[in-house]
């Protein structure tokens, strides 16, 4: 009589601590047993010559989320969580965005309709919070938050979602009294404007100027400006996809005088360069995020930062904009000033494989810390571990199974995004997962997404562990 319905037998287990030779005996979609030489399962994984690592928690990233009109995301819930899982990642936590004079609640709900049956993979939502009126802050949010919808996000830029101090002040004191956390997007509004219109004047409207328009200093004084709001407050936040070094000795100093300042970065920053918006004609389109990425001696800050401990999560930030698309990069059908192309890149799918591979590989972090950053630190920051996040008794069997000698080069004709391009074509990586499970299920087989379309089911957050309120 078999003991487990699945046994993964003779891999190399790692989590975010610990690296063991062991069988992972499974039932109901659970961990039940680590150990050597484990009774047999109804199903057998010989996972010899191989890494068993935790899935994925890709802990920022947008799919199907509501756009202004004539803009519309590529990915939906089905060929975004195919696309994540195809990539060795088993939770995804995209964002359920309030728009100016809608209530927070309808936006939750909204959301709820667009993932309802698709995702095939386990998701959390964000909130975006981008009208902070008197009944979000008394009553919407903090129910929302009691709910399980334990963090939201705060932008300081874009005219459509962009928050004063005063209200992020606000927004961040409900964190604090809740325990929730808040995530800030930290580039500052009024100096991008500025130069956008001196930018403009000057018939200087090409793809590349995005990054003129968005230097380090805007992002530094933003970052300063956030992490003295929060000091002010005395509550945790993160700063998301953290692009430069300025940003960064932010934080360092923020971490020396004891604050409870996270930081976020993604794939962008450390393989695109500010080079990849001077693409010619109009395809350094296809690598316009905010922030933009900087120039290439940058990227060893953000790699000094992911193997220091400065950064506690590394995500993709996917925004999945179709390039040659009248709703996406190409607004009603044309190439047009940089100011109107959509922001964003995707990567649910490529986010592991380059960070193993350029981390790992090349030995500027260590397998346990690409453990933390990707799977652990996110689902600890979001109040999902250790159901997520971890290879342990009682976890959720998500599991990605890495042939760490796996040559791919990365062709965007190979990826299951529903976008049609990817700004790391023709990329060579080393380790690829070769066996994806979700709750014991496997939903990638190395070849083809697997697993029922509609699956996946919502999770709903605690509260996350660095934002819990401290005691007076």
């Amino acid at each position: 009589m078999e003991d487990f319905d699945l046994v993964i037998r003779n891999g190399t287990v790692a989590t975010a601590s610990d690296i063991m030779q062991c069988d992972v005996g499974i039932v109901d979609g659970k961990v039940v047993a680590l150990g050597r030489n484990l009774a047999r399962g109804w199903q057998e994984i010989d996972a010899s010559g191989k890494l068993v690592l935790p899935g994925g928690v890709d802990s920022h990233c947008h799919l199907d989320q509501p756009m202004e009109e004539g803009l519309e995301m590529a990915d939906d819930f089905r060929s975004g969580t195919i696309s994540a899982a195809c990539g060795g990642t088993t939770t995804v936590i995209p964002f359920a965005a309030q728009a100016k004079g809608q209530s927070l609640r309808a936006a939750v709900e909204d959301y709820h309709r667009r993932a309802e049956g698709k995702a095939v993979i386990d998701y959390a939502f964000h909130m975006i919070v981008s009208d902070p009126t008197e009944k979000v802050l008394k009553e919407e949010l903090p129910q929302l938050i009691r709910e399980g919808y334990t963090s939201f996000k705060i932008y300081m830029t874009y005219d459509d979602m962009k928050l004063n101090d005063r209200q992020i002040l606000d927004l961040l004191a409900v964190a604090r009294r809740e325990g929730a956390m808040a995530m800030i997007h930290a580039e500052n509004s009024d100096c991008i404007a500025w130069l956008t219109e001196q930018l403009e004047e000057a018939g200087l409207t090409a793809p590349k100027y995005h990054a003129t328009s968005r230097p380090m200093l805007v992002e530094r004084e933003a970052t300063h400006r956030a992490i003295a709001i929060s000091e002010l407050v005395d509550v945790p936040i993160l700063i998301v996809h953290v692009s430069g070094k300025e940003a960064i000795e932010q934080i360092r100093w923020a971490h020396g005088h004891g604050l409870r300042i996270y930081a976020e970065t993604c794939p962008q920053y450390v393989m695109l360069s500010e080079d990849d918006l001077d693409q010619e004609g109009y395809h350094g389109a296809k690598c316009i995020c905010s922030p933009p990425p900087r120039d290439k001696d940058n990227q060893q800050y953000i790699w000094d930062g992911l193997a220091s401990g400065l950064f506690t999560v590394f995500s993709s930030d996917h925004a999945p904009f179709r390039y040659a698309d009248p709703k996406g990069k190409m607004p009603g059908g044309k190439e047009v000033p940089f100011r109107y192309i959509p922001n964003g890149t995707p990567g649910l799918e490529t986010r592991l494989p380059l960070l193993f591979s350029e981390g790992v590989g090349k030995g500027r972090i260590d397998l346990n810390r690409f453990v933390a950053l990707t799977a652990t630190d996110p689902a600890k920051m979001y109040g999902l571990y250790p159901q997520k996040g971890t290879i342990a008794i009682g976890a959720d069997a998500d599991i990605a199974i890495w042939d760490p000698h796996k040559e791919v080069v990365i062709a965007n004709d190979k990826l299951h995004h529903n976008v049609d391009y990817t700004p790391y074509e023709g990329v060579a990586v080393t380790g690829w997962p070769v066996t994806t499970l979700s709750r014991g299920e496997v939903v990638y087989d190395g070849e083809n997404p697997q697993g029922e379309i509609g699956r996946g089911v919502f999770l709903k957050c605690g509260l996350p562990d660095p934002a819990r309120p401290r005691r007076r």
